[in-house]
Formats: structure tokens, sequence, C-alpha cells
């Protein structure tokens, strides 16, 4: 993997600082990338993200029609079992007829804040649960505006305590996506302060840590992200934030403290929204004594881990095998 050239580090700088020590892939993206990214611009994906309105008026709708969150596109090979915990539907996979010792992921779905669980984010686990052989754990978590960070970030922290206590001596790794990954990061620091153990890994693909999106660059950043627009994700912060500032660390967790918290794994690309957040928490991370490996992609976009392409293939076994 390059490192950043000195061009596309003054392109990526963070509060002034020069981020010449990060590795970054400045590969072309492969066709089936650049033909995804163009199917999602043709169909206008980023509407529901472009305004304030849009926004609420989605939310309306799944007022009305809330979405299942039961699983589905796990795939073969695949046992599933649901349990309540704390008022939450909690689901359990493992492979089918594996007797073996088992590692655990906690999985936490993306959506905004206010959308459930769908196909897409199931199909992940059942990657998972397949490939490495693992556990993997999946909350389903409450919605925004029903509910908020104030309540929903120590609700999450106090379920991994339980996991992390249930677990014993195999290994946990935290996987989030999208506002998944920053509900993850917010609640290992949540577990820091209360003085618990931390997962054995954070990985964190394509998380937003700052809904305040104040960042100069974003701008540009907003015109070429084929998913994600500033006034949208905005007002999903906003949602989630509830009377909390949008700033509060529950919210925005690029604002905590990082010593102590479990190594972290990043994925991101140059079309997200939200890369340079990435940046900034590896560099905070880093600062902070965490190890901290970034995954930095040219011309990705959000929550290209999960993508049928070459490069989201490579981040998936990444990802594997650190939770192997």
């Amino acid at each position: 993997m390059n490192l950043v050239t000195k061009r596309r580090a003054q392109d990526a700088r963070v509060n002034g600082n020069s981020l010449l020590s990060l590795p970054f892939d400045d590969a072309r993206p492969s066709w089936r990338t650049r033909c995804i990214v163009g199917l999602l611009r043709a169909l206008r994906v980023k509407r529901r993200m472009a305004s304030v309105a849009a926004v609420q008026e989605h939310v309306r709708g799944l007022a009305s029609r809330p979405a299942s969150f039961e699983p589905s596109s796990l795939g073969r090979g695949v046992d599933v079992t649901r349990r309540d915990v704390a008022g939450w539907p909690v689901f359990y996979t493992a492979p089918s007829g594996y007797s073996g010792p088992y590692n655990y992921v906690v999985f936490l779905h993306g959506g905004g804040f206010i959308n459930e669980i769908v196909r897409a984010h199931w199909r992940f686990v059942g990657h998972l649960t397949r490939t490495a052989k693992v556990r993997c754990i999946v909350p389903i978590y409450p919605l925004a505006p029903r509910a908020t960070a104030k309540e929903i970030v120590p609700q999450t922290g106090d379920l991994l305590t339980r996991i992390l206590e249930d677990a014993g001596s195999a290994r946990v790794t935290l996987v989030g996506n999208s506002a998944g990954a920053s509900l993850g990061l917010a609640a290992v620091q949540w577990l820091r302060d209360g003085g618990h153990r931390q997962p054995d890994g954070l990985v964190l693909i394509s998380t937003g840590g700052d809904y305040s999106i104040s960042r100069p660059e974003q701008i540009t950043i907003a015109d070429l992200d084929p998913f994600n627009d500033i006034p949208g994700a905005r007002e999903t912060g906003r949602l989630y934030a509830g009377d909390l500032d949008v700033a509060h660390p529950y919210v925005s967790p690029l604002n905590g403290n990082f010593h102590g918290i479990a190594p972290l794994l990043l994925f991101s690309g140059t079309l997200d929204l939200f890369y340079p957040d990435c940046i900034e928490l590896a560099a905070k991370a880093k600062e902070a004594g965490v190890p901290v490996e970034l995954h930095l992609r040219n011309g990705q976009p959000h929550n290209y881990a999960a993508l049928p392409t070459p490069e989201g293939r490579e981040a998936r076994e990444i990802i594997v095998q650190a939770v192997r």
C-alpha cells in the first residue's frame, strides 16, 4: 500500500496538520466500483439526504410503515436464534454444523440512526459467520427520533459488558457500519469511562465521527458522494442527538477521548462524505497510543467494504482475518 503523496496529503489536511504519514491506496477504482457509483448517481439515491425536509419526510414514512428487522439474506450454512435483552431484540448466528471454538463479533448496523437493518447488513453478517467461523451477535437498537444517543449509547455499552462477560476468554470484536460504527466508537468510550473490559478489536466501516459536518473540504466531497449529502446527514445527527448538543461525544464520538480503547481497524474511501473523520480518528487514536490500521482507498464510496467489488472483497477478507 502506497504512502500518501504530497499532493494527496495537502488535499487531506486535518486541523492544518499534514497526513503524510498515513497510508493511502491511490489506485484507480475498479470498473465494477465505477459502474456502481455511476448507477447510484443515475438513480439519484442521495435525494433522500439532500435536505432537512427530505429526511423528515422519510422519517415520517418509517414511523407509519416500520421496516422489518428480521434476518434475511444470511445465506446457507448459518443458524440464527433470537433472544430479547433489556427490551432489545438480539440475534445470534453460528455456522451450521461447526463444533469448534468460537470467537464473537458484535455487529452494529448502519442506517443513519433512522433506518432499520437491511438485507445487505444481514448478507455481511452471514459472510462473517460462514467464512470466519464466528458467532455474530446483532442487536436491533432503537432508532431516532424515538430513541436518542442519551439512551442508546449507555444501553449499547451495558449490552457489551454482558456479552464480554459471557464470552470469557474468547475474542470479541465489535464491527460497526456507518452509523453503527459511530455508535460502537461511542460505546467503547462509555466502557472505558466505566472501567469495563474493552472488546479485543474495533472494526469501523465508513464511520462518521462529527455530525456537525463543518469541514470546508466536505462541501467538495459532498458533490462527489453518491450516497450522502450535508443537509440530510446533519439532520439525522440532530435527530439522534435529541436534547444533547450534536458535539457531545455520544453523538460525535470523534470529540471523545481515545485513551485506552480497543485497537482500531478503519475502512473509508475518498467518495465518502465522512472520510476526513476517519483520517482524524486514526490520527487522534494513534496519538493516544491506540493501535490503528487505516484502509483509505481512492474513489471508493460510503460502505465500500460491503459492495460486490474487488475492493469490497479485499476489505471483507481483511475483516475476516481480523475477527477469525
